[in-house]
């Protein structure tokens, strides 16, 4: 059993083990679900990727690996 200790400001550390099997980290949501009068369950709000497809619309212009490269080289040296 994986216990957790209660902050007096209402925060716990989710054990790593847990946290690793939910496949959760810093900045993931979770839900608290009461399955039962005093009983929870812990779930992560995790979304597959797939779910993300069509949420930005389609690009307007293709752009090459080589474009994608000089832009950055461009950057990296404008940040000097």
């Amino acid at each position: 059993m994986t216990t957790a200790t209660l902050t007096s400001k209402g925060q716990i550390t989710v054990p790593a083990q847990v946290r690793h099997d939910l496949k959760v980290g810093a900045g993931d949501r979770v839900e608290f679900l009461q399955i039962a009068p005093g009983r929870y369950e812990f779930v992560a709000l995790t979304r597959s990727v797939t779910e993300l497809k069509g949420m930005f619309g389609k690009p307007g212009k293709s752009v090459t690996i080589e474009d994608m490269n000089k832009a950055i080289a461009q950057r990296g040296a404008a940040a000097r």
